[in-house]
């Protein structure tokens, strides 16, 4: 992009884009469309557009290509992305943080859950944080670890409830509990006779595991010694069976059709209890899950993510 003279170089060469045009370069990443992003800002196209320009501007490249397939956005323009979500994240601190200067935990809080954690801690750790935190307008998203950490660093989550371990880069975190994870098996399987289940004894067994996505299935099979592979069947294939949640893995085991691993705060919530399901506990060396809340490091809101853990802890 050409400026028209060297004054004009030279006034574009000190400004700074503001937050408002990093916005609609963010939505127009999200949307792909010119349209829909000006739809999604509450703004004309024109305004979007010129918005845009003048970014391009100060830049001193583009940032997207203009075509009949859609918007498609430069090498400048995935580097300025990602630098525009972390900043627009910051400013979201900011305004928040001012917003609830010296009342922690008031005003909108969002926290991600994942789902082997969120039927099971939040109906009892719920009613805790209303009554200490009567301010508190709390907003949930549910959805698997890689989502919500994603959406977690680009600024539209204020905190996650996940379990570890997992890769925290550029996270920080509080614990919240240590989960036990136990082996579930149809309550008429010859594993009823033992006190604790080994990582041996399971070998001989098919195992039903959550379909990939879910670190459960990771931390089950690490605290077996087990690697990702051996989600097979008794003749070496590939297992035929897999489940998307937690309810539909018991109900599998308990139909007979093989063996697999709750956490312990499942089943203290009486899931277990919907299907002929027998538990046992792993005799593992590190049998469990740690169970935290995380949060962008250095974010404003850390202060809250461990007041939040130090409440889910109580709960």
């Amino acid at each position: 992009m050409q400026l028209r003279n060297p004054i004009e170089r030279a006034y574009v060469s000190r400004m700074l884009p503001t937050l408002r045009q990093l916005q609609y370069l963010k939505l127009l990443a999200e949307h792909r469309s010119f349209s829909r992003a000006a739809e999604a800002a509450h703004v004309t196209q024109p305004t979007l557009s010129a918005g845009v320009q003048e970014l391009e501007k100060i830049l001193g490249a583009p940032v997207v290509d203009r075509g009949r397939a859609g918007v498609i956005l430069t090498a400048a323009g995935e580097e300025a992305v990602a630098r525009a979500e972390a900043i627009l994240a910051q400013a979201e601190d900011l305004v928040q943080a001012a917003r609830g200067a010296g009342q922690p935990l008031a005003g909108r809080f969002r926290l991600g859950v994942i789902p082997t954690i969120a039927p099971f801690l939040l109906p009892r750790a719920l009613p805790a944080l209303r009554q200490r935190f009567p301010k508190l307008r709390l907003f949930l998203r549910e959805d698997l670890t890689n989502r919500l950490i994603a959406q977690l660093k680009a600024g539209a989550l204020d905190a996650a409830l996940i379990a570890l371990p997992y890769d925290m880069t550029g996270l920080a975190w509080a614990d919240v509990a240590e989960d036990e994870l136990l082996v579930a098996f149809p309550a008429n399987h010859p594993l009823t006779a033992e006190r604790r289940v080994t990582a041996e004894r399971l070998e001989s067994e098919d195992l039903i595991l959550l379909e990939d996505g879910h670190c459960l299935r990771e931390h089950a099979l690490a605290a077996c010694g087990l690697a990702p592979s051996r989600a097979k069947d008794r003749a070496g294939e590939e297992a035929a069976f897999g489940a998307t949640s937690l309810p539909t893995l018991v109900q599998m085991v308990g139909s007979g059709l093989g063996v697999s691993f709750l956490p312990a705060m499942a089943v203290d919530a009486g899931l277990a209890d919907a299907a002929a399901v027998a538990v046992r506990p792993l005799a593992a060396e590190h049998p469990s899950r740690q169970i935290v809340v995380a949060w962008r490091a250095g974010s404003s809101r850390a202060a809250e993510g461990r007041l939040l853990a130090e409440t889910l802890r109580a709960s």
